[in-house]
């Protein structure tokens, strides 16, 4: 907080495309897309104009007791293009809320079929959101730590990353064994397994090896316990398919949703689940009641919003340009392969961590104090590119709609401010 008392943050007045622009009218190009969550870019007429016709109806009416056209629409579009089994939809207003809504959905679901279970498998460095629930199966010390005393005890396997693995077998099979070792010597006592499938995003992009969600969801579904994808931040088509569950063919239980939803221009979020949870609920009864519930719920102007983002992922093809921007980014990520100072490439689509270490063969990281990350991200602002880093991992996170054209610029930005960074090392 004093560093930023201290400093001189940018203020954002527009947005145009793939930029930002500031009070000075200097522009920036939005490279870790307004913290993950621009799909098409800023100031898109499709969803300014759903907005507007929205807005000219109903800004917001409750979904407690009522139904609204605009929520109906987007559960529609969510159910459609879903992994199949998804067939119901709760929404909230931040993903944080909707993993709330997750863990709470799985307690319950056990409790109405008579077999109450109150325990959680999270994985190591995942992170799924800042309230209480989420951050009692988040796995960032520097994050998490200081609010221990007032979480519920969760268990915590490995993160499959192999270059994030602690000393030891750093093989994805190593953190399947803890899963289903876990799950073998406590049966009948956990609801769900939580994951960010196929990268954990906050943890410092840390990808998962290829396989392991599909082994995951066998192990869940052999313990006759919940899998909880959170595709929060590689929903919409961050990681080169809509959704990050399709890149292993797998179905959760319960899909949690948001960033990228509305196009990023609204707080909308979903929880996704299947008809066999949702029979447990529907009875008469305390049972039959959910207890959860936010004001803006299905709020009127997000819905509206979100219904023209996926229309617009759809009729623009968006998901078919995805690979040839994938293969760019891969391409350009070439340039820091032999960088004497980054450690790992980290990629899963057009999520990408660079992470920055003093000695990269001993693991040995910059003292703290010189905050390599964040220098280089205040280099890369000054040339007109906006990301923020992970500690030392420099973040990239380009719209999936943006041009190659500002993808290269984008690059080239963050070569220069690099560059500059270890000129005088």
């Amino acid at each position: 907080m004093k560093r930023w008392s201290d400093g001189d943050p940018v203020i954002i007045e527009a947005g145009e495309g793939f930029e930002l622009i500031d009070v000075n009218g200097r522009r920036y190009i939005d490279g870790f897309s307004s913290l993950w969550c621009n799909l098409h870019g800023h100031h898109v007429r499709e969803i300014d104009e759903a907005i507007m016709r929205q807005l000219g109806k109903i800004g917001h009416s409750t979904l407690l007791g009522l139904a609204s056209t605009p929520s109906i629409a987007l559960g529609e579009r969510l159910v459609r293009i879903s992994p199949p089994g998804l067939e119901k939809v709760f929404y909230s207003d931040s993903g944080a809320s909707a993993v709330e809504i997750a863990l709470k959905l799985a307690y319950q679901y056990y409790h109405n079929l008579g077999r109450p279970r109150r325990r959680f498998l999270a994985f190591r460095e995942g992170y799924h959101g800042d309230t209480i629930g989420a951050v009692s199966v988040g796995g960032i010390d520097t994050f998490h730590s200081l609010f221990a005393p007032l979480l519920f005890e969760a268990t915590f396997a490995d993160s499959p990353n192999p270059f994030y693995h602690p000393a030891g077998d750093n093989s994805d099979q190593a953190v399947l064994q803890q899963v289903a070792e876990a799950l073998s010597s406590a049966e009948n006592e956990y609801c769900a397994v939580i994951v960010e499938p196929m990268i954990q995003g906050a943890g410092g992009m840390l990808t998962q090896p290829a396989g392991f969600m599909k082994k995951l969801r066998e192990i869940t579904t052999r313990h006759d316990v919940l899998l909880i994808a959170d595709e929060v931040a590689t929903g919409f088509g961050r990681t080169g398919r809509l959704f990050a569950c399709e890149h292993e063919d797998i179905s959760p239980d319960i899909m949690c949703v948001g960033k990228g939803l509305t196009g990023g221009y609204l707080p909308v979020a979903a929880t996704l689940t299947t008809q066999r949870v949702f029979e447990a609920f529907h009875k008469d009864g305390d049972g039959g009641t959910f207890f959860h519930g936010h004001t803006f719920t299905g709020n009127a102007l997000g819905c509206a919003a979100a219904v023209a983002s996926v229309d617009l992922i759809e009729s623009s093809g968006l998901v078919d340009t995805l690979g040839a921007k994938v293969e760019l980014l891969r391409d350009r990520l070439r340039a820091f392969a032999n960088h004497p100072f980054v450690a790992d490439i980290r990629q899963c689509g057009l999520m990408i961590g660079l992470d920055f270490m003093q000695d990269p063969h001993a693991r040995k990281r910059f003292d703290a104090a010189r905050r390599v990350g964040a220098s280089i991200c205040a280099r890369a602002v000054k040339m007109g590119l906006m990301i923020r880093p992970l500690d030392d991992v420099v973040v990239l996170m380009p719209a999936p709609a943006m041009d190659t054209q500002t993808i290269n610029r984008m690059m080239d930005i963050l070569e220069a401010a690099v560059d500059e960074e270890f000129s005088a090392v």
